[in-house]
């Protein structure tokens, strides 16, 4: 005798909706493989037979073909969930994963808006040399295409040499930018340490012998200032004195020279509340201002005046 059947008590589910989000992303993700598509694939749908088969195609070819199989690469990983490209890369080309991560981003870095008008004569350097060249800026590159040079080597030159030594100078290069960054950062840290000593110095106590030498140093600036504006100011104005052309006098133009240097004198006077004669309470009386006196009145002789040799010019100073 057979058993009976049971009743069927479980009902069948229905269809449930796929939730929002989830829509979106995936959404996201077709739009994403569609951009791939659009900049990679020259207008074909995805296949993942085809696709593998022209990267094997271009793997074996040139520089140029290296670049194709970048593409190929970046197609499949859009498309291919994770464990099956790594499966794709190492067992139907033969690659590694960190060959084929770095032939990628060489197709990004030399399909890049700077660098993609610059690609047919960076290519004919070679498919090791776009992989050593590849962390220099685009900028550079885009010069070197053009012409121009990057460590100091032109495009013949990177072309003859072997990838050993393009690989030795370009280390050089950057181990000496290197080096000096770190001297100029390092004379920056010296910099501000020595302004930050000042700024913590400079309300202290100098003491009679930091006084002394604080105006030594000022008389020093004041003395050359001093020969700077009675030897090479005063030979430029001898010269423009003595040459006319079509401006027939130079007076008022060297006036006010003269005036502008005797303004910024008069500011420095006033800012320090400087007398314009100083002079101590002990000084004789034939070197105290006489009230009655004017400047305008006062004319120096003519051997100061004139081009006399240096025994003027001291007397002056």
């Amino acid at each position: 005798m057979g058993r009976k059947a049971l009743p069927m008590t479980a009902e069948i589910a229905l269809e449930q909706p796929l939730a929002p989000n989830l829509m979106n992303n995936l959404n996201a993700l077709a739009e994403h493989q569609q951009t791939i598509m659009d900049k990679y694939g020259e207008g074909l749908p995805y296949e993942r037979e085809r696709i593998v088969h022209e990267a094997r195609f271009y793997m074996a070819q040139s520089a140029e073909a290296m670049l194709e199989v970048g593409k190929r690469l970046i197609i499949l990983k859009e498309n291919e969930p994770h464990g099956d490209f790594m499966k794709i890369v190492e067992g139907n080309l033969g690659l590694s994963y960190r060959t084929a991560a770095r032939v990628m981003q060489v197709l990004i870095k030399y399909l890049s808006p700077t660098l993609q008008s610059k690609l047919p004569a960076l290519a004919t350097l070679g498919k090791i040399k776009l992989f050593e060249l590849m962390t220099e800026d685009d900028e550079n590159l885009a010069a070197l295409a053009e012409g121009g040079t990057i460590a100091g080597l032109t495009l013949d030159e990177v072309d003859r040499m072997s990838v050993r030594e393009l690989k030795a100078k370009l280390r050089e290069t950057r181990d000496n930018l290197e080096a000096s960054r770190r001297l100029v950062n390092e004379k920056d840290q010296k910099t501000n340490e020595l302004n930050e000593n000042r700024l913590l110095t400079q309300h202290r106590p100098l003491g009679e012998e930091g006084i002394r030498q604080l105006r030594e140093e000022i008389g020093l600036v004041a003395f050359d200032v001093k020969a700077m504006l009675m030897r090479r100011f005063r030979e430029g104005l001898e010269k423009l004195s003595s040459h006319s052309g079509d401006i027939t006098s130079h007076t008022d133009y060297l006036a006010s020279l003269l005036n502008n240097i005797d303004f910024k004198i008069n500011v420095l006077r006033s800012c320090f509340a400087l007398p314009r004669h100083a002079v101590s309470e002990s000084a004789p009386d034939w070197v105290k201002d006489d009230n009655d006196a004017k400047d305008a009145d006062f004319q120096l002789p003519e051997h100061l005046c004139g081009t006399g040799g240096n025994n003027g010019e001291e007397a002056v100073l």
